[in-house]
């Protein structure tokens, strides 16, 4: 289990990545967008990405049974 689980965070690094790495302009630009929002919507998309990946992790998981 700790192996799946360092392997998932592994990949969240290799993902958060590509977009730095491709487009370093525009992940600029983007970072300044969010910067600009307030505390209460980035709660909301962080809220709304967990919920995401929980129903994603779901699917996943009701497909391998």
């Amino acid at each position: 289990m700790l192996e799946s689980f360092l392997s998932a965070l592994a990949l969240v690094f290799v993902i958060e990545g590509i977009m730095p790495f491709a487009f370093p302009e525009r992940w600029r630009q983007l970072l300044k967008q969010v910067i600009a929002k307030d505390e209460r919507a980035l709660r909301i998309m962080g809220f709304c990405s967990m919920v995401f990946g929980v129903v994603v992790l779901t699917i996943i998981h009701h497909m391998v049974d």
